[in-house]
């Protein structure tokens, strides 16, 4: 026996350009994010721009197109994709999709969500612009376990960043963005590695 394990192998689902999914990416190529392998990339929209950046990368990618299906339905086949591409973690990089209740039961904490607020502030849509709006001197992101609600699982990371007298909301997502590449590296790590355990709401390493 050579000890030497088989790389945990990722799902990657997206809706849009997918930055984050090429962050991941990046990290593996250049060797910050060992032990890793992105076994496919899902889409629910064809045109989205991170499903054409996987196919250059020579990534397997799959589309399933969401609208006008019900969500049992189109999640069904999400999940036959990523069972038969062995998936092992999935990480939601910008998928604009609640998950169905069979969907996070199919992958008990083995589904990662990017959320770019400091959780529980300013859950849902545009965070960012909620946290500029709401005052607040410190902002940043959350990577989490998903469950059956809306950016409420288990917090494995978080990065904060203090809100500048210069910034606006725009400037203020951008900076967060940039907090969230190296938070989903570090996150995938500390999952990949299989030294943790869930002790309630805490993610203990």
């Amino acid at each position: 026996m050579s000890g030497v394990r088989d790389p945990l192998r990722l799902g990657i689902l997206l809706s849009g350009r997918g930055s984050n999914f090429l962050a991941i990416a990046e990290s593996i190529r250049a060797g910050r994010l060992k032990g890793v392998e992105i076994a496919v990339v899902v889409s629910n929209v064809a045109e989205a721009a991170g499903l054409q950046a996987a196919r250059e990368l020579g990534l397997p990618t799959a589309v399933f197109v969401s609208m006008g299906r019900k969500r049992a339905e189109h999640d069904a086949d999400v999940i036959d994709c990523l069972k038969a591409h062995s998936v092992e973690l999935i990480c939601l990089a910008g998928y604009m999709r609640l998950l169905s209740p069979e969907f996070v039961a199919a992958f008990p904490n083995r589904i990662l969500n990017i959320h770019p607020s400091l959780l529980p502030a300013f859950p849902g849509l545009e965070a960012q612009t909620q946290a500029f709006d709401y005052g607040v001197q410190v902002a940043g992101c959350t990577v989490h376990f998903v469950d059956e609600h809306l950016d409420h699982g288990v917090i494995v990371v978080q990065r904060a960043i203090p809100v500048l007298e210069s910034d606006d909301a725009h400037s203020l997502s951008e900076r967060i963005l940039a907090e969230e590449h190296l938070a989903y590296t570090e996150t995938i790590a500390r999952v990949a590695s299989g030294e943790y355990e869930i002790r309630g709401r805490r993610f203990v390493k």
